[in-house]
């Protein structure tokens, strides 16, 4: 892990850094980011069955604004989970990209869209409890939630300083709040408006996936 630091900022005993790995995960991270601040959004066509007449549906100019702040701020919040050096802080930016992604699909008005929300909802609440119980567990038995840290006492043990259970904790966690491709996939079936804000909550769970198995080899 050492051998590919590139950027190092330690704070304390915590240590932010980016690696070659993470760098990608930065950079695709922020690109979106950089999409969702200039990209406008779609208009929606409906064929009309059995004519040839078509409909276009026009995206309210408050439902664009709030669509596209909390595309940017679980971009932001994704990049903050691809950098930090502590894992309760990592935990809490999963925490928020979880609640962001309901945001981005909730402005929706659609019956069928406000059900996907709400069935992923329950599930970024539930999957809170294993990812905080696996940081807790972590705090509790190395003394120190910092991956810098950890990673050194990996290497002088073998790796075994953090517990398995504390990473399947934590990796139960950072699934649950990744779902939400699943439940917004009935949004994009729906058409419903969002496009291309929506492509955020693809990108923000898969970037926490490959950050928290980064994180998991690491320590």
């Amino acid at each position: 892990m050492f051998e590919q630091i590139l950027i190092r900022m330690p704070f304390g005993d915590i240590v932010h850094y980016l690696s070659g790995y993470t760098v990608v995960l930065f950079a695709f991270a922020a690109m979106f980011v950089i999409l969702a601040v200039i990209s406008l959004p779609e208009k929606p066509v409906d064929i009309v069955f059995g004519t040839d007449g078509y409909y276009t549906k026009e995206v309210p100019v408050d439902l664009m604004k709030f669509q596209r702040f909390m595309a940017i701020a679980c971009g932001i919040a994704t990049i903050g989970a691809i950098t930090t050096g502590d894992i309760f802080n990592f935990t809490l930016f999963a925490a928020f990209i979880g609640v962001l992604n309901i945001g981005i699909v909730a402005a929706v008005k659609n019956k069928q869209v406000l059900d996907a929300a709400f069935s992923y909802g329950l599930v970024v609440m539930m999957a809170t409890v294993p990812l905080f119980a696996g940081a807790a567990i972590i705090a509790a038995t190395c003394g120190t939630l910092s991956i810098w840290e950890l990673a050194t006492a990996a290497e002088a043990t073998a790796g075994i300083s953090v517990p398995i259970v504390a990473k399947l904790l934590l990796l139960v966690g950072v699934l649950g709040e990744g779902m939400a491709p699943f439940y917004i996939g009935k949004a994009e079936i729906t058409r419903a408006p969002g496009a291309p804000y929506i492509l955020m909550i693809h990108v923000s769970s898969l970037l926490l996936f490959l950050r928290v198995v980064e994180i998991l080899l690491t320590v």
